[in-house]
This record gives C-alpha cells, sequence and structure tokens, in this order.
C-alpha cells in the first residue's frame, strides 16, 4: 500500500492509501528556461488533481512550484487542496482549488495557467451517463 499525504487548504493535511483513493482527473503543465530541463535555472510547475475513495468521497487538490538558481532569488511552492463530500460538486470543488492557488500564491504571469488547467482537469472527470 502506498500513503500519500496531500495538503488541504484551512485544516490539517489527510493521509490515504492511493489504491483507496485512485486519481480520476488530472491537469499538469510545466515550463523552463533554455532547451533542455536538467540544465535550467528556473523551472515551475502545476498540477491540479481529483481523487475518488470509493464511498464516493473526493479530494481536490493543487501544487505549484518555482525553482531558481538565481542568485538572491526565491524558491517557493504552494499548495491547496478541499475534501468534497459524497455527491459534492466536484467542478465547482476544482475551480474553487484553482482559483485559490492562483491568486493566492501565484505572480500574475504564472496564475494566467490555472482556468486552463481547471478546465482541463474537468473536462478529464469521467464522463456522466445520460439515459
Amino acid at each position: 500500500m502506498s500513503k500519500r499525504t496531500i495538503t488541504l487548504t484551512n485544516r490539517a493535511p489527510v493521509t490515504i492509501d492511493e489504491d483507496n483513493w485512485p486519481t480520476i482527473a488530472e491537469a499538469t503543465d510545466s515550463e523552463h528556461d533554455g532547451e533542455v530541463e536538467c540544465q535550467a535555472t528556473r523551472k515551475s510547475k502545476w498540477s491540479v488533481r481529483v481523487r475518488k475513495h470509493s464511498d464516493g468521497r473526493a479530494i481536490v487538490y493543487a501544487t505549484y512550484s518555482y525553482d531558481t538558481n538565481w542568485r538572491n532569488a526565491r524558491c517557493y511552492s504552494a499548495k491547496r487542496g478541499i475534501l468534497v463530500a459524497s455527491g459534492g460538486d466536484l467542478v465547482a470543488a476544482i475551480r474553487e482549488v484553482c482559483d485559490d492557488i492562483a491568486y493566492a500564491e501565484c505572480d500574475e504571469e504564472d496564475a494566467e495557467r490555472w482556468p486552463t488547467l481547471a478546465a482541463e482537469c474537468i473536462a478529464n472527470l469521467p464522463a456522466e451517463e445520460l439515459d
């Protein structure tokens, strides 16, 4: 069993068993300066994921990291997440988490990525079956 600790917004982190909370949707992005990532002096990574338990509960969480080798520049990371009750609105939860991390922790340029990532993650949710 693989355990994962997930940071949530305004509450203590949670630890889950990844086998019991599979990822049902995600969207990621990254960028770096230069041609080769391993030689980059600056790197940014964005990620939003939805994990769902068989009882219907879900966790929506996002992470952002900025690493730099520039002198006197600050590296940082941000994490946000919410626990969604069974039957809760996952689309609203994805938007909320992405909006929160975008405007709380990112500069303007990096914040612009979050609406696109939210839309991609929503599009990756399991399809709703209609009659």
